[in-house]
């Protein structure tokens, strides 16, 4: 089955649906193919965490990847900054990516800080449900300004980082994720991935 695509710049473009089905990888994985998309402030531990949590569903026999927003800059991305309207192409790509995986069969995991509501709205718009599972890394700027692992707060307080997110461009806060894992309460990172593990559990995830 074919479908035209939303708003190619080609109208000459179709879809094409593949003969593997969802619920055929589903049966072979022995999970369900999701979207973790971890966003928080720089600092706040969604890469850790994130990583962590890769590391049980892998030994699980999980099929499962991070995209992380600095490598993903690296390579796909590696030709925007970080003005609203990058960042919003920023997410909209990486978005775009994560659907694949998921049609893929995979648990796909993204840490990047995607601060603005519309843009995670708009991913999640691209799956279908329960298949984009939002994760807020909570922590208070005061926090992830102690950790400051890149000295990225820093150098925004200093003016060498321009438009730096929680400094000097906003964080618009998840107004209904489907987790929430707060890092200034509780930093031990085994804990916080064993809490998303849980959630994937109990909402029958991991098949």
């Amino acid at each position: 089955m074919e479908k035209k695509l939303n708003n190619p710049k080609s109208k000459d473009i179709y879809w094409h649906e593949g003969d593997i089905s969802r619920e055929d990888r589903q049966r072979q994985y022995g999970h369900k193919n999701v979207c973790i998309w971890f966003t928080g402030l720089s600092g706040s531990g969604k890469s850790t965490i994130a990583r962590k949590l890769e590391e049980k569903l892998f030994e699980r026999g999980v099929k499962t990847y991070v995209l992380d927003g600095d490598n993903v800059r690296h390579g796909l991305n590696n030709n925007l900054g970080f003005s609203h309207e990058d960042r919003t192409e920023n997410i909209r790509r990486i978005g775009e990516v994560s659907k694949l995986f998921v049609d893929a069969g995979l648990v796909v995991m993204t840490a990047f800080i995607s601060p603005f509501r519309e843009d995670r709205r708009n991913v999640r718009k691209l799956m279908n449900e329960g298949e984009f599972i939002e994760v807020f890394i909570e922590a208070t700027i005061e926090t992830c300004e102690q950790r400051d692992p890149k000295g990225l707060y820093k150098k925004a307080k200093a003016g060498e980082i321009k438009e730096f997110t929680g400094i000097s461009s906003p964080y618009e806060e998840p107004e209904k994720p489907e987790l929430v894992v707060n890092t200034t309460e509780d930093d031990d990172i085994d804990r916080n991935a064993e809490k998303i593990l849980n959630y994937l559990e109990e909402n029958k995830i991991l098949l």
